[in-house]
């Protein structure tokens, strides 16, 4: 029976000295060793989805899956014939409000100020010689030549004239003036609702022509040139670069040592070391270790999910690539 025992205790430490790689990490296994816990996870990618604000067909996409894009680069172009025949309609109301907002700030045109003034020289002339035919008919009159009604229409013609002069002098004022004070406000504020609708116009437009947002990498396409795109469905997605995130999981017993703000030190296959980044969100539940790192050791762990954001700074990490968080900041920077 002892020698069974002995047997079997050999070969668990066989095992685990050839799943640990070295006697420290074998006791580390037991709750012996001194190594400090390393935590699992993998790099995480934060994509942005481009897509189109209404439904069209899709006539350019300059790129393909798996090129890299600058900030300002064109992405794609849906069918612009109505978005641009919208602008144009707008550009013209616009035009034609401001032209009726000027128009009502200035007065008459120099011709119809000169019909007026020409009005007004023909009505002089005319009370000229009807002043003299009533200084004749008033010396008639005193002679008793004249009759009492021949001098009163001399008089009346007189005061007709000098009236109509009179009213040819306020037209010519008013012709100087612009229009009324509530008639230039409603001009003006249609001239800004037609303002308002030329930036709507050309908004819808642009969106239909969308750019980069900033340099990234083209994670995928979904649809191809001449194809119908519906309304809010995505034609490209980008990754934008040093848009990801580290995602990894700690055990239940250290949760309280990960807060936000914590600054992580990690490493991956193939990377630089020093390797920093700070938590930035702790899962308030509990789970299983997750398959992706599914270990021996890890089997029935219950782990909290960690994301942290690596420091900008620092090399590129593609999405999907495995890391190991060595190690938690006790104070936060």
């Amino acid at each position: 029976m002892k020698l069974v025992i002995l047997i079997g205790s050999a070969a668990l430490a066989g095992t685990l000295a050839a799943s640990y790689g070295s006697s420290e990490r074998a006791l580390a296994a037991f709750g012996f060793g001194t190594t400090p816990p390393h935590y699992l996870g993998y790099v995480e990618g934060e994509t942005t989805l481009v897509s189109p604000p209404v439904a069209g067909r899709l006539v350019a996409r300059p790129i393909q899956r798996g090129d890299r894009v600058a900030k300002g680069d064109r992405l794609y172009v849906i069918d612009t014939t109505q978005a641009e025949a919208e602008v144009s309609r707008a550009t013209a109301t616009l035009a034609e409000f401001q032209a009726r907002h000027d128009n009502l700030l200035t007065g008459k045109r120099s011709d119809e100020l000169d019909v007026i003034r020409a009005q007004r020289r023909e009505a002089q002339a005319g009370l000229a010689m009807a002043k003299r035919e009533l200084e004749r008919q008033t010396d008639l009159l005193s002679r008793n030549v004249a009759s009492r009604r021949s001098h009163d229409q001399a008089a009346a013609q007189v005061s007709e004239l000098r009236a109509r002069i009179s009213s040819l002098d306020a037209r010519e004022r008013a012709a100087n003036l612009g229009a009324r004070e509530s008639e230039v406000a409603a001009a003006a504020a249609m001239i800004e609702q037609s303002q308002a609708s030329l930036a709507r116009a050309r908004n819808r437009l642009s969106e239909l022509m969308p750019v980069a947002p900033e340099d990234a990498l083209v994670e995928n396409t979904f649809f191809n040139v001449g194809e119908w795109v519906p309304a809010g469905s995505p034609v490209i997605s980008l990754l934008p670069d040093h848009d990801v995130k580290l995602r990894f999981f700690i055990h239940e017993e250290d949760v309280a040592r990960a807060s936000p703000n914590r600054r992580v030190h990690f490493s991956c296959d193939g990377c630089p070391t020093g390797l920093t980044g700070f938590i930035t969100y702790v899962s308030p539940r509990a789970e299983y270790t997750p398959p992706v790192i599914y270990s021996q050791g890890a089997r029935a762990k219950l782990v909290f999910m960690v994301e942290a954001r690596p420091d900008p700074t620092q090399a590129r990490l593609p999405p999907g690539l495995p890391v190991s968080v060595e190690s938690i900041a006790n104070n936060r920077p």
